[in-house]
């Protein structure tokens, strides 16, 4: 069902939202680097690059962890030179830039385009800032790094480790949550409404 585009004040406020969300990650990483991570002497290599072993050095060297719930969670500092949890590290650097850069430029511009034009309910709308707050939070480590910083680690003892993420993935999965629990309501709408008997 076609839906009004939202209004100039909504948007402004995407995008105020979105410039939050965005500073909050990169405040938690400038935090990261800082405490978790210090000079190392491998800093002046390429980022993300092997070395002649095929091994690629971290820019910076890892300082002790930050324990939470020991056993459980702690703040560790790593350089993905992935996406989103580690995804598509192994690449060549020049396909897996290409890829990052088209793709978070792509995602940007089409959320931030649904929500002017009024598409998605109201959890869509959420879900804009979310998710494009993220992607730019990740795309600027990518230009300043060459890598994104990540921190946030849970485990089972060395029994089991999720992947190390950063503020920002977990914005974008919970903005990707909002838009699939979004499109199930508005479609069980669409089918209750054409299930109703014409006037």
């Amino acid at each position: 069902m076609p839906r009004a585009p939202r209004s100039r004040k909504a948007f402004l406020l995407c995008l105020i939202a979105t410039a939050v969300l965005a500073g909050v990650d990169l405040g938690t990483k400038h935090w990261a680097l800082s405490r978790l991570s210090q000079q190392s002497p491998h800093g002046s290599d390429p980022a993300c690059e092997p070395d002649e072993y095929g091994h690629i050095r971290q820019q910076r060297t890892q300082r002790p962890p930050v324990v939470l719930v020991d056993g459980y969670l702690e703040f560790r500092y790593v350089e993905n030179c992935g996406a989103a949890f580690g995804f598509m590290r192994e690449m060549p650097s020049l396909v897996r830039k290409g890829v990052f850069y088209f793709a978070a430029a792509g995602a940007v511009i089409l959320l931030l385009w649904m929500f002017a034009t009024g598409r998605g309910g109201a959890l869509f709308a959420w879900s804009v800032p979310l998710i494009v707050g993220g992607a730019i939070g990740n795309f600027v480590d990518r230009v300043r790094f060459g890598y994104v910083v990540d921190f946030i680690r849970f485990h089972l003892d060395d029994r089991w480790a999720y992947p190390t993420f950063n503020v920002a993935d977990a914005w974008i999965t919970i903005g990707v949550a909002l838009i699939l629990i979004d499109g199930f309501i508005d479609g069980r709408r669409e089918r209750e409404r054409a299930a109703q008997p014409a006037e």
